[in-house]
């Protein structure tokens, strides 16, 4: 027993359903494409189960948030994929791959051969028995990767008004988690070993302001400890957690946020495995030419770093799944896959953006009082990272535009007196080629070393020689 299609994508998140879309403007026919995914739904936007989906009140819920909407497209509803002849094969587990043959075979013993397969097996959350620490199946401690995961924390939560949580974990998950709790009315206590949260991104100036508005809301933060045990009652429930430092905290609910592991299992041995993902090239082909991946699975080269980095992020998923797409339907006109890093987060009334690598100097700027403030980051005299809190549609887009450049920076306190204002103006100076559209992502084509705005000469000549010398260099290079 088998099928066969043209296209497989394997994985049913965020980055099947961008990939989805863009077959389909791509032109794939009825009956060429098949998506195979262990979850019961269609791919939806993942971000919304840590925010829309946690509110006590008008909560997000399917099929609102399935893809695309994250991208203001089309909602790819169960009914859009069968009007658009894409077979959806949910609820289905894949137990073997041979990408030699280019078969999957499903737990219930069908065969599904592909001629081209992207992997979006995406990543699953860590346990906390990979630790040590016994006790995740207990009914009061949660997990947030899927929607059934999602599901378990509302009923959770909806028992524990008034009650305690805690929130293993201080990145992502545990902050916009924590968040949706005290919105909720449960007392928050967060436990990580770090000194202060998203130690991945923030610096501690930075982690500081977000961490006082939560304290404010009533959120404890436990720092430099870990979990080393639970308390139970009799029936199995978790009354309480034991931390390495002594440290006692009573709980009706936990809430585990530890970081995830990509799922390769299935490719080991027979494609070529990096920095804990798949490695791919510029076109996210892997070492099998009929084999892409995408998400946060795919380990590929980042050109600002000029290395290879797997980045956990759904933007990343998005721009990725829809540039091997392109680089599939149409190899001879789709470049280098070009792309800037991209962060964010909405929890409370915060709404924070940062571009590039927090490598190097950090520099700050705006009112760390107030509701707007920012910093960039210079190693080897550029600036290669921005992070800006509070900003405008336009503010974003000028650090996203000038961040992509990573512009010369000579003077670090002439940076911090311009603040915000040197990369609005730069962006609002630098020649602009005409822009290229790869896979829905749209960039502009600019100057590698763009003048610095008090250096910039006025001058219609002048403008008219570099806006040429940007063109003819953009069709060189092919960036887009």
């Amino acid at each position: 027993m088998g099928r066969a299609f043209v296209y497989v994508i394997l994985g049913g998140g965020v980055a099947a359903g961008y990939a989805a879309l863009e077959f389909t403007n791509k032109g794939v026919s009825h009956g060429e494409l098949c998506i195979i995914s262990e979850e019961p739904v269609a791919p939806y936007e993942r971000p919304a189960l840590s925010k829309g989906f946690l509110l006590p009140e008008a909560p997000a819920r399917l099929p609102a948030f399935h893809t695309c909407v994250g991208a203001n497209e089309e909602r790819l509803t169960p009914k859009w994929y069968k009007e658009h002849g894409i077979e959806l094969i949910l609820g289905t587990r894949v137990k073997s791959a041979d990408v030699r043959r280019k078969t999957l075979l499903t737990a219930a013993g069908e065969t599904i051969s592909y001629k081209f397969l992207i992997i979006a097996t995406g990543a699953r959350a860590l346990k906390l028995e990979e630790f040590g620490v016994s006790g995740s199946d207990a009914e009061n401690v949660c997990h947030l990767r899927d929607l059934a995961d999602a599901t378990r924390l509302v009923d959770a939560m909806q028992t524990s008004t008034g009650g305690n949580a805690v929130v293993i974990g201080g990145g992502y998950i545990g902050m916009e988690v924590a968040a949706s709790l005290v919105i909720n009315k449960i007392n928050v206590s967060m436990v990580f070993p770090e000194p202060h949260c998203m130690g991945r991104l923030f610096t501690p100036k930075i982690a500081n302001y977000y961490e006082e508005f939560y304290k404010s809301k009533g959120v404890n933060f436990v720092k430099g400890t870990v979990l080393s045990s639970f308390v139970f009652s009799p029936e199995g429930k978790v009354t309480g957690v034991n931390l390495k430092d002594g440290t006692n905290l009573p709980a009706d609910l936990v809430v585990v946020g530890i970081g995830i592991r990509p799922n390769t299992s299935l490719f080991e041995g027979q494609l070529t495995l990096e920095k804990g993902g798949i490695k791919v090239n510029s076109r996210l082909q892997t070492s099998n030419s009929s084999v892409y991946a995408v998400g946060d699975v795919a380990s590929f080269p980042v050109k600002i770093f000029g290395e290879s980095r797997r980045l956990e992020h759904v933007d990343a998923a998005r721009k990725t799944a829809r540039h091997a797409v392109a680089a599939i339907m149409q190899p001879d006109k789709t470049p280098e896959f070009d792309y800037l890093p991209f962060f964010y987060s909405r929890v409370f009334s915060f709404s924070w953006q940062f571009y590039g690598d927090n490598l190097g100097e950090a520099v700050y700027f705006g009112d760390f009082s107030g509701p707007s403030f920012g910093a960039y980051w210079v190693h080897k005299g550029r600036l290669v990272g921005s992070f800006l809190e509070g900003g405008s549609k336009e503010e974003y887009e000028a650090i996203a535009k000038v961040t992509r450049l990573k512009p010369e920076v000579d003077d670090l306190s002439e940076l911090e007196r311009q603040g915000l204002g040197f990369v609005v103006g730069l962006s609002q100076k630098l020649p602009v080629a005409p822009a290229i559209d790869v896979g829905g992502s749209i960039s502009a084509v600019v100057l590698e070393k763009p003048v610095y705005p008090w250096h910039a000469t006025a001058g219609v000549v002048v403008a008219a020689s570099i806006a040429a010398f940007a063109y003819w260099y953009g069709r060189r290079r092919r960036r887009w």
